[in-house]
């Protein structure tokens, strides 16, 4: 292309730009894996929720000796567990426990390393220094070793707890990441003609900057999301997750352990393993999906 078919980009031609939504939702469309994945993950998150919804709290605790370790049956589809509970209700109170946890470890970290990197990024200078040692310092905790000292400190917790001292040490890759192109933005033309207009900085962080990099921020909550699942899963396996008698996905594959267990009773670890590979699966296709379409989004403007 020469230098007179050279046309450069209007504003008119920005404002018709599409959104990212929108071009998210086109690059889903054009995946089938994607799609059906987003699909399928949207169809198991409701089903966990209202078949959980349905479960009181009597039902996750009361055992009965008389069935214990009973196979699949009419009464109960997925069986029964050592102590004689119900594993369906067991499985989607537990996979409530897990999505619940990992979306809100999502969030939290997602809502505060913005927050940080927003304020190191626009800013600089001293704020910056300061908040990246702050960051290095984080960063060179050994962080599932911390968490299993705080659980274990802590003589009662909950599912809330629980996201609260894992998001403690989960917001550093974000807020590194939001630093990065914050810093990006804070030198481009439209951040100095704000600055000069004498729009106050708050407002150009979040009414004018943020927007500019929300897709490569939700990029990374979408990836993140699967991970945040497998350490929930990971430290409930190793017994160091929610508190006793609270179901969860890596509380049922816990049962595994037991070599008798493993080889005799599939119903008790094989359906939750299932699903976390399931999940997993979907969110990360869903995940590369959301990736692209930022790339895309970057290159259209």
């Amino acid at each position: 292309m020469t230098k007179a078919e050279y046309k450069p980009k209007t504003p008119e031609d920005v404002s018709r730009a599409p959104s990212f939504f929108r071009v998210l939702w086109r690059e889903i469309k054009s995946d089938k894996l994607a799609l059906i994945s987003l699909i399928l993950l949207a169809a198991l998150f409701m089903f966990v929720y209202l078949a959980a919804s349905g479960v009181t709290g009597d039902a996750v605790v009361t055992v009965s000796l008389k069935k214990i370790n009973t196979p699949p049956s009419a009464g109960h589809i997925l069986g029964t567990d050592p102590s004689g509970r119900d594993m369906f209700t067991q499985l989607v109170v537990g996979a409530r426990n897990s999505i619940s946890i990992a979306i809100g470890i999502t969030l939290l970290c997602g809502l505060i390393g913005t927050v940080v990197g927003l304020f190191a990024g626009f800013y600089g200078g001293l704020i910056d220094n300061i908040v990246m040692r702050i960051i290095d310092f984080f960063s060179m905790l050994p962080t599932l070793m911390l968490v299993i000292v705080v659980v274990s400190v802590i003589p009662k917790y909950n599912v809330f707890t629980f996201i609260l001292i894992l998001s403690a040490f989960g917001w550093i890759f974000n807020a590194r990441l939001t630093r990065a192109k914050t810093l990006q933005q804070s030198g481009l033309d439209y951040v100095s003609a704000a600055r000069t207009l004498g729009t106050p900085n708050w407002k150009i962080m979040f009414a004018q900057v943020l927007p500019n990099i929300i897709s490569i921020v939700i990029v990374n909550l979408t990836l993140s999301l699967a991970g945040n699942m497998g350490i929930e899963v990971g430290l409930s396996f190793l017994g160091f997750g929610l508190p006793f008698g609270v179901p969860s996905l890596g509380t049922h594959l816990g049962y595994a352990r037991i070599p008798e267990n493993l080889r005799l009773r599939w119903w008790l670890w094989l359906p939750a393993a299932l699903l976390i590979v399931i999940m997993m699966l979907c969110i990360n296709f869903v995940g590369q999906a959301v990736k692209r379409a930022a790339d895309a989004k970057q290159r259209t403007g």
